[in-house]
């Protein structure tokens, strides 16, 4: 599986839990430390967690794991790092303060919507 199709993978684990404003941001062409970043926003710390263990429980039925996970005691900003996509799970205020695409402004962003329909890519 390439590192864009994980990505796209991610994005509908992270909606099967109502995630909000998810994007993934393609840095091939930026850094060679990733290729892409998912991003997310739960409404709370609980739901944080739950979009969480969505993406990890259903990366580990297609036996995947991360390489590191950290933040998840909190509920404020999860990093799952799965080396060719880190996903970054926030607590909507945390994104705002933090503003993680801004640091990355130049990066292509496909932004992810659940649709009536399904998954719907813009």
């Amino acid at each position: 599986m390439s590192s864009e199709e994980l990505a796209h993978i991610i994005t509908q684990f992270t909606l099967t839990k109502k995630a909000e404003d998810v994007i993934i941001l393609d840095l091939r062409k930026l850094t060679n430390m990733t290729d892409f970043f998912v991003i997310c926003s739960g409404e709370t710390d609980m739901q944080v967690k739950a979009i969480t263990d969505a993406v990890l429980d259903g990366l580990v039925i297609q036996k995947i794991k991360p390489w590191h996970k950290e933040g998840y005691g909190t509920g404020t900003w999860v990093l799952l790092d799965f080396v060719d996509v880190v996903v970054h799970i926030f607590h909507r205020n945390s994104r705002s303060y933090y503003q993680l695409e801004d640091l990355w402004g130049d990066a292509p962003v496909t932004t992810i919507t659940d649709t009536v329909n399904g998954l719907h890519k813009d």
